[in-house]
């Protein structure tokens, strides 16, 4: 075992320089703020494959790695300096033969006999580069997984699209009677034929829609849309379900001419969605009201309803996708799989705006949609 490498015998007090120190199982250096080396132990130089009696004298940045020295220069030296220590630092040192020896460092900045030191120890670790090299392989495995998902759902998509179509414009065919004439009971089956194909189609968006927003490539184009057209857009898509329910809907007074920034269909598909799921959760006789209103630099949209609630235990999961208040009932009734609440807030984010709700059962539920003034 060699002895431990010393500047002079005033530099670093005896203890340091102690055998114990030498044999310890990390490696310890102690250099001045001009970064000149006056101790090395000889576990360091074991790390780094050289006789650490070379090294005192020497700048401690000869022993880092161009990177490392950079984060020296630019952040341990000035923190340790503030501060007077730094934890669990990591590093890259560079061996005699070229390769980086990863550790971690804790160093302290003390004064002793007048003369300031920073000492600092270096604990090698084996685990953390093969840790991250395996972080980084499943990264990239999950993007190409996610990317091969985009594929296969716009692939899946195309392909029932098309059959579907053909579906329903066969059927508005025969509703024309150019097979013939059809009465009332073949025309009733022909409209749930359309219905169904309408609701497939729709699904399918929903899905597309969804993978394409946890994929992170969701596109909104933003533009200043005042929010009456919009909600005007939208009540043309809903009202006729809100009224074959017989639910009472209406408008709130709200400022008039007031504009977002916001994508104007992603806005309209957010407040078809929001509209939809009051109608199907609100018994007949019971009301929908809609309301906007200014804060601050942001517009409020409030969708309110007299349905049956959300249990408060639900509400922190309800814009999770696939999440529904009563599951096998709502997917049995309503015909859906739980994905509009989740998109909805989705699309509301990608335009910088957010979607809460505020709900007691038995009383009825309100959505607000959140977004940018113009």
């Amino acid at each position: 075992m060699e002895k431990p490498a010393l500047l002079d015998e005033g530099d670093v007090p005896q203890a340091v320089a102690s055998d114990l120190l030498d044999r310890a199982p990390c490696g310890f250096v102690s250099f001045r703020d001009d970064g000149t080396i006056v101790y090395a132990n000889a576990t360091l130089g074991q790390l780094l494959g050289i006789d650490v009696r070379d090294l005192v004298g020497q700048s401690f940045e000869k022993i880092l790695t161009v990177p490392a020295r950079i984060f020296y220069q630019t952040h341990f030296f000035p923190l340790i300096k503030l501060h007077g220590r730094a934890e669990e630092i990591y590093f890259t040192l560079r061996a005699q033969a070229g390769a980086a020896v990863h550790v971690l460092v804790n160093a302290a900045r003390t004064e002793v006999d007048g003369a300031v030191r920073i000492d600092c120890v270096m604990l090698r670790i084996h685990e953390r580069q093969k840790y991250e090299q395996e972080l980084l392989q499943a990264k990239k495995t999950a993007e190409a997984a996610n990317a091969s998902k985009m594929r296969f759902l716009s692939m899946v998509s195309h392909d029932l699209r098309t059959p579907l179509g053909a579906i329903s414009g066969y059927a508005d065919l025969l509703l024309l009677g150019v097979r013939g004439d059809v009465s009332e009971p073949q025309a009733q089956d022909l409209r749930r034929i359309k219905e169904v194909s309408y609701f497939l189609l729709g699904l399918l968006d929903d899905i597309l829609t969804f993978a394409r927003a946890e994929a992170g490539a969701l596109t909104v184009s933003r533009q200043d849309v005042a929010v009456e057209d919009v909600l005007a857009r939208a009540e043309a898509i809903v009202t006729p379900q809100i009224a074959k329910a017989g639910i009472a809907y209406g408008r709130e007074p709200s400022s008039a001419g007031l504009t977002v920034c916001a994508d104007p269909d992603r806005l309209q598909q957010i407040l078809v969605n929001l509209l939809g799921n009051a109608s199907k959760f609100t018994p007949s006789g019971g009301r929908i009201r809609v309301r906007w209103t200014t804060d601050g630099e942001r517009v409020l949209i409030a969708v309110a309803d007299s349905g049956r609630g959300i249990p408060a235990e639900l509400l922190g999961r309800i814009f999770e996708p696939f999440v529904q208040v009563n599951r096998d009932v709502d997917a049995r009734k309503h015909k859906g799989v739980g994905l509009g609440l989740a998109i909805s807030r989705e699309l509301a984010r990608a335009m910088r705006g957010d979607i809460t709700v505020e709900s007691v059962v038995g009383e009825g539920s309100t959505f607000t949609v959140s977004l940018p003034a113009a």
